[in-house]
């Protein structure tokens, strides 16, 4: 279970996606979602038994264009709820 100093409820961020342009072309768009999960996982201080859940519009946004094109940023909220050990990534609707 999450710690109680974690922060619990909702943020706003803009990932730059800038590393997964670093990797050969048929990676990119699997490293991009591996860049996601690891800038919510620092960002949001993820425990051991926490999962970072994937929205699937997040997933379409990312692979929309295939996989060697991703996007080079991406606006995202991420939520954490108290009670429960997933942290959900949802694309940002207003920034698209």
């Amino acid at each position: 279970m999450a710690d109680s100093n974690l922060f619990h409820g909702t943020r706003h961020y803009t990932i730059p996606l800038r590393a997964a342009w670093a990797v050969p072309r048929t990676r990119r768009a699997k490293r991009a979602v591996n860049e996601i999960k690891k800038f919510v996982g620092r960002h949001m201080k993820v425990q051991d038994d926490e999962t970072i859940w994937i929205d699937t519009p997040v997933n379409e946004k990312i692979w929309e264009r295939g996989i060697q094109k991703p996007p080079r940023r991406v606006h995202i909220i991420v939520d954490r709820v108290e009670g429960d050990d997933r942290i959900q990534v949802v694309l940002d609707e207003a920034k698209y």
